[in-house]
């Protein structure tokens, strides 16, 4: 190879470098793939070893879509322990079965001693005050956790006339939030719960 070429090589290198940098910076919404499967979307590039970037767009226009594309879709091995339970109470307060498998799958993976940095505890991870609300002594206990937090949903699906993305959305930011924002609020963290309950829904639904 002449100096010329290899001038000319490193020079076009150095081109398509700059220009993937340029496209990097110009893009605003980028997806990556978490270990367990699921994706999630942010507004700036996350440099972690275990996030696996997917795509990056200029638009939000569909990156839900792809952000819900691929989630694991494995059925934990601790839902045969609760499987009966969990059916008896959501036929009691008429609630989905299948809702009711997708937020706790999301909430707790079916682990009920789980407690989030938050103070939610259980299988539906309630917080204190929601908690006492429905009257629950034991927040811990199995049964009192899910026929509260079962009886919570049916209560926002009441006030949100069935509609699944408010309520989903109440239950993991709060009803305030939902009525400041006239809907889904803008959190990332809410917009993807709600994109995850909705699609393990769809997979309980399918595997039951």
């Amino acid at each position: 190879m002449t100096r010329s070429h290899y001038q000319f090589g490193l020079a076009l290198f150095i081109f398509l470098l700059f220009l993937g940098a340029q496209s990097a910076m110009a893009a605003k919404f980028f997806i990556y793939e978490l270990p367990d499967g699921s994706r999630v979307i942010s507004d700036r590039p996350i440099h972690k070893a275990t996030y696996k970037l997917v795509t990056s767009r200029r638009k939000a226009e569909g990156t839900g879509q792809i952000a819900a594309k691929k989630i694991s879709f494995t059925k934990p091995k601790q839902i045969d322990r609760w499987d009966v339970l969990i059916e008896e109470l959501a036929h009691r307060h008429k609630v989905d079965v299948a809702l009711v498998k997708a937020v706790i799958h999301t909430e707790s993976y079916f682990d009920y001693r789980a407690i989030s940095h938050a103070g939610a505890s259980g299988l539906m991870q309630l917080m204190p005050e929601t908690a006492a609300k429905y009257g629950v002594r034991d927040i811990e206990n199995p049964y009192e956790n899910l026929e509260a937090g079962i009886k919570h949903l049916r209560y926002l699906l009441t006030k949100y006339q069935w509609n699944l993305h408010h309520t989903l959305a109440a239950y993991n930011a709060g009803e305030k939030a939902v009525y400041y924002y006239n809907g889904i609020p803008p959190y990332k963290e809410t917009q993807e719960y709600v994109q995850k309950v909705l699609a393990y829904r769809d997979f309980y639904k399918r595997v039951y």
